[in-house]
């Protein structure tokens, strides 16, 4: 057993050189619960009703304020994701020659071009700058996986710890202590009350998505960047080619590192509340938890036992998220589901058809991948 270890270890840490398999499974799985695996749950709960069912149709909704759901680990799963593979992708750049000076200029380009790309999801090439939102999904990616990236860049991972529990808990000590000037007595963790608001509708360019507050807003970059910088810590501790330090082992560690997470975010939520939309330090610790555990489990199946064969269907998603991220805001694929599957779909008992309906929108997105993949057409920032 402990040859056949070592054996696993050996490949996997070969394998950490270049890229991860499970990565992009991981990133396709979480890319397929807003590509229409969000409607399949809730679709089949209607169609088989039962608690089971019911629960997991729950779990597909946002939490109004406090609390979190399984919808609401979709976004940060994927920044902690691209917080992974940066540690891969900069050793990768430097094997390959490119120079510092290089490594920065492109990780500042790949955070402004995903702000860019955000402000065009959002509708900017419309030129109503007047309602027009610059905050965006793909914005608090892009500027929190690139402040993550330059300093993990010209930091040791001692330094990186430090600065990310500095982030984590200044952003507490903040937005937990100090309410918004013009709160007038509302709650400091509510939309209104919070500085996380206020410096929305004072310092946000154009539409604050929800009025008091934008989901994607200025502050909570600061959590961000430490959801991203605890992907990195995640990414290097599996590139790690350390004497004995094999593929179950680094499992091993992410699973205790995921339960001592989870037991601090639990525990620090006791007095600072977890929300997704002021991404509250407890929310990136909660989520982080979650995140590390899910990717031990991708980690573990695909590149230490190396049960690979299942894993098409979620890599052709995951290597073209953001693809299919963009797509589906121009593209109609309702359009083209319902034109291909519409009509044996209404064949079909009703209760089951909102089912159904979402399977084929998902079928109708993965054939178009499928064909990019086929064809090695990738969409890299």
């Amino acid at each position: 057993m402990e040859n056949k270890d070592k054996e696993q270890g050996q490949k996997t840490q070969a394998a950490g050189q270049g890229r991860l398999m499970s990565i992009d499974a991981l990133r396709g799985f979480d890319m397929l619960f807003i590509m229409g695996g969000a409607g399949l749950f809730v679709g089949l709960a209607k169609w088989l009703p039962c608690g089971f069912t019911e629960a997991l149709a729950k779990q597909m909704e946002h939490v109004e304020w406090h609390g979190l759901l399984h919808h609401d680990t979709i976004f940060p799963l994927f920044l902690f994701i691209a917080g992974i593979s940066f540690p891969f992708s900069l050793a990768k750049q430097r094997a390959n020659g490119r120079s510092e000076a290089a490594i920065h200029r492109k990780v500042i380009y790949r955070g402004l071009m995903l702000v860019f790309l955000g402000m065009i999801y959002n509708g900017l090439l419309a030129l109503n700058f007047e309602n027009f939102r610059y905050a965006s999904v793909l914005a608090r990616i892009g500027l929190a996986w690139m402040f993550a990236s330059l300093i993990f860049l010209h930091t040791g991972w001692k330094a990186r710890a430090g600065i990310a529990a500095v982030l984590l808990v200044g952003y507490w000590l903040v937005t937990g202590f100090i309410p918004a000037p013009d709160a007038e007595g509302a709650d400091i963790f509510s939309a209104k009350g919070s500085l996380v608001g206020y410096v929305d509708r004072i310092w946000l360019p154009g539409r604050v998505l929800y009025g008091d507050i934008d989901p994607e807003g200025i502050l909570g970059i600061i959590p961000a960047i430490g959801t991203a910088l605890l992907g990195m810590f995640a990414g290097e501790w599996v590139k790690s080619d350390r004497e004995g330090l094999t593929g179950n082992k680094k499992v091993v560690g992410m699973v205790v590192a995921g339960i001592v997470l989870l037991a601090v975010g639990l525990l620090w939520s006791t007095v600072y509340p977890i929300n997704k939309k002021m991404w509250t330090s407890t929310f990136t610790v909660v989520v982080a938890a979650y995140s590390v555990l899910m990717f031990a489990l991708f980690y573990y199946i695909i590149d230490v036992r190396a049960w690979r064969k299942w894993t098409l269907f979620f890599t052709v998603i995951g290597m073209n998220s953001i693809t299919i991220y963009l797509g589906q805001r121009f593209i109609n694929f309702s359009y083209t589901a319902d034109k291909l599957f519409g009509g044996l779909v209404h064949k079909l008992p009703e209760a089951s058809q909102a089912f159904f309906s979402s399977a084929a929108y998902i079928a109708v997105c993965w054939l178009f991948l499928y064909f990019l993949y086929r064809k090695r057409v990738f969409l890299k920032v």
